[in-house]
């Protein structure tokens, strides 16, 4: 084994010969055995092998070999100090094995020699970014399981900070082929971390290139298989495609292969859904999707049939008036509970079909459903007033910190629900039916554009159409639907409170 002074001697014959370095062989055999010496030899060795690397490709595999040796050292310092060096290795036909080598080594649990390692890889990107990725997406395939993971999440996070002229056309090709081969078979939060990397890729922000990503998505949703609502992977794998799909759509890339989904085999499995997400309002997970769909969706097949289902599942949660004794008093123990998360989605839902079927409600269905309807629609939008007129009285002059409460966040998002009911509801009750009403949904962040209309939703919270009163006494106050005390919190507690909505909603 060589010691430092021979090192140092022979690193000498090597520097002095300059570009004639090639022809002193033995010198450059002395500095790849110093990996075996101490922990002073392998630390000058890991800084001269590489140096000289370029000199002697007959000794690639020897030297490259022997700076793995190092990368894998007891030694930190001498570890930190080889994989620092390991780029200069990534020449021609070596780099995308220095590539695979580097990948292997994100595995590391020390947070320099980790950012050592990612500096690496981001180095020799700039390089030959299709070799780098042919290194990355080798492991990503083949790799063990923590060396997968920590692969992927570098191509989630730095592929972003790549400049164009690395990021081609011909790269981001390359990136989707390879992520199709990937997504083959991955986990629930290794397709979302793709869906993430895809999205990110310049040519496939495009129609055409989201479109694409849609097709994708629809694939790992199996949308051509039985859908199982026992199942909860099943219903798992379908609300985070699903997920992963909503931002996707637009006026030209459209949700109708979902909606049409959602329509024909989740809707009337809806109260059959499992979940593995504890805590986890599935019913209302899957309505708020739908919802979100329901605005892009194109030319549907079966749209009156799909139309009859969200109908009928609407009447669901759209309660009869309870019946009245003869004395005028509710002969039912108790009135009937409203639940408006679930008629927000369900509703706004409708409102989107319907208005590629306007007349639904008047031509596709017999007289008496249309009634049934109207009275539910009728006896809803009452218990709504109340529930508005309680709202606001308790946020009345509320601003800043006071709205910042958990208690009042909850409420703050109620009256917006409640407001976009209310507006959804006018809609219906015009003859024929309107649906020109826009709304922006309780959990999404209000645009600029909608200020006008969410301003003259909410002012006209209680314009809506009087019921005739019937013939005799009339009914007092204590017979319309008054919501307990506090009833916001327990139903409309799965929402996700963002600043937002207090923001928006603090000048209701």
């Amino acid at each position: 084994m060589p010691t430092v002074e021979e090192l140092y001697r022979n690193y000498g014959i090597l520097a002095d010969a300059k570009e004639t370095a090639g022809q002193h062989k033995d010198a450059y055999q002395v500095i790849l055995d110093g990996v075996k010496g101490g922990a002073k030899e392998k630390r000058l060795a890991a800084q001269f092998i590489p140096k000289f690397f370029k000199h002697f490709p007959e000794l690639a595999d020897s030297a490259i070999n022997a700076q793995l040796d190092l990368c894998e050292d007891e030694d930190v310092s001498i570890r930190r100090q080889a994989i620092k060096e390991l780029p200069q290795f990534a020449t021609g036909d070596n780099l995308p094995r220095v590539a695979d080598i580097l990948t292997q080594l994100l595995q590391s649990d020390d947070s320099a020699e980790f950012n050592l390692v990612n500096n690496a890889l981001l180095s020799i990107f700039k390089m030959d970014a299709k070799g780098t990725l042919g290194g990355l997406f080798s492991q990503i395939l083949q790799g063990e399981d923590i060396v997968r993971e920590r692969a992927i999440k570098f191509l989630s996070t730095k592929l972003r900070t790549l400049p164009e002229d690395i990021l081609t056309k011909e790269i981001e090709e390359f990136i989707l082929t390879e992520s199709k081969k990937v997504l083959e078979d991955v986990t629930g939060e290794e397709f979302v971390l793709f869906m993430k990397i895809l999205s990110s890729l310049k040519s496939l922000q495009t129609v055409s290139g989201r479109q694409q990503l849609v097709e994708l998505v629809a694939e790992q949703a199996d949308l051509e298989q039985t859908f199982n609502p026992s199942d909860p992977d099943c219903v798992d794998r379908l609300l985070q495609c699903t997920r992963q799909a909503v931002p996707l759509f637009s006026k030209n890339v459209h949700s109708t292969r979902f909606v049409t989904y959602f329509c024909e085999h989740v809707l009337p499995n809806l109260s059959s859904l499992t979940t593995p997400v504890e805590g986890l309002d599935i019913q209302l997970e899957v309505l708020k999707l739908l919802a979100e769909m329901s605005s892009f969706c194109g030319d549907m097949e079966k749209l009156e049939s799909n139309l009859k289902k969200l109908f009928d599942k609407l009447l669901e949660y759209m309660p009869l008036p309870p019946e009245e004794a003869e004395n005028g008093e509710n002969a039912g123990s108790e009135e009937p509970k409203l639940q408006f998360s679930y008629v927000e989605c369900l509703l706004y839902s409708f409102h989107q079909l319907g208005r590629k079927l306007p007349d639904f409600l008047t031509a596709k269905l017999n007289t008496e459903k249309v009634k049934d309807f109207k009275i539910r629609l009728q006896y809803f939008a009452r218990g709504l007033q109340v529930y508005i007129r309680q709202l606001r009285l308790a946020l009345q002059g509320k601003t800043g910190e006071a709205l910042k409460t958990e208690e009042n966040k909850i409420k703050v998002v109620a009256l917006k629900i409640t407001n976009n009911i209310n507006v959804l509801i006018k809609d219906l009750f015009h003859i024929p039916p309107s649906y020109k009403s826009t709304v922006t949904l309780s959990w999404k962040p209000v645009q600029k554009s909608d200020a006008g209309q969410k301003r003259s939703s909410e002012d006209s919270a209680s314009d809506l159409p009087a019921k005739k009163a019937p013939a005799g006494p009339k009914r007092d106050a204590r017979q319309i639907y008054n919501p307990p005390s506090g009833k916001y919190s327990s139903n409309l507690g799965n929402f996700s409170y963002g600043k937002s909505y207090v923001n928006e909603s603090c000048q209701s």
